[in-house]
C-alpha cells in the first residue's frame, strides 16, 4: 500500500476496482482546513479522464505495471499477432484492446504493452506513424492558398484528411490518437 505522498506522475492505482493512472495531482493545504490531494486521474481501460481529491496521507493500493516493447507482425482473423521484442515470443491480442488507433497500424511497428503480472492492463501506440497515401483526388495547383480538406485512402486501408496538396505516392505524418494529418514527410 501507499499513501498519498508518494503519487508521482504516471504512477497507477486502483481506485474503485479499476486502473487508474495519475496524470496530475498537487497537494493543496487551504489554511486551516485539513490538507488534500486534488489528482487527475486517467481510466487504464476507457481512457476517461476524472478529478478526485484524496485526503493527506489516505492509504491508496499501488499496482506494479510493466511496460515492454512488442512488434506488430499481422493479423489472425480478428486478432493482432504480437512479437516481444527480446524473447521473441508472440501472443494474439483483441482489437478491443487496441482500440481507434487500430487502423493505424501497419507491420513491423513497434508497440508498448502494459502488463499487470499476465494480463494486458493497457497497449500503448506510437503517438504518429508515417503512412503512404494509396488514392486521393488529384490536387488543382493554387489549391493551397485556401484551408480545404479531401479524404485520402492510406496503405493500412483508413480514410484520412489531408490538404489538398497532398498527392498519391506521399507519405505523411499521422496522428494515432486522432486520426489527423500533422504533415508530409519528406523521404
Amino acid at each position: 500500500m501507499a499513501t498519498t505522498s508518494d503519487f508521482r506522475t504516471g504512477m497507477v492505482i486502483r481506485w474503485n476496482n479499476e486502473l487508474w493512472s495519475i496524470v496530475e495531482f498537487q497537494h493543496v493545504n487551504p489554511g486551516n482546513w485539513r490538507a488534500f490531494v486534488r489528482t487527475k486521474l486517467k481510466n487504464m481501460k476507457t481512457g476517461k479522464v476524472v478529478e478526485n481529491r484524496f485526503r493527506s496521507g489516505e492509504a491508496v493500493d499501488d499496482v506494479r505495471v510493466e511496460r515492454h516493447q512488442y512488434q506488430y507482425l499481422y493479423r489472425d482473423g480478428a486478432d493482432f499477432v504480437l512479437m516481444h521484442n527480446e524473447t521473441y515470443e508472440q501472443i494474439n491480442i483483441a482489437p478491443e484492446l487496441i482500440g481507434e488507433g487500430q487502423q493505424f497500424l501497419k507491420e513491423n511497428t513497434n508497440i508498448d504493452l502494459l502488463l499487470d503480472g499476465n494480463q494486458i492492463v493497457a497497449v500503448e501506440l506510437p503517438l504518429f506513424v508515417n503512412l503512404r497515401v494509396i488514392y486521393t483526388e488529384p490536387g488543382v495547383k493554387g489549391d493551397t492558398a485556401t484551408n480545404t480538406l479531401k479524404p485520402a485512402k492510406i496503405e493500412t486501408g483508413a480514410t484520412v484528411n489531408v490538404p489538398l496538396f497532398v498527392n498519391e505516392g506521399d507519405l505523411l505524418k499521422i496522428d494515432t490518437r486522432t486520426g489527423d494529418y500533422v504533415e508530409r514527410v519528406k523521404e
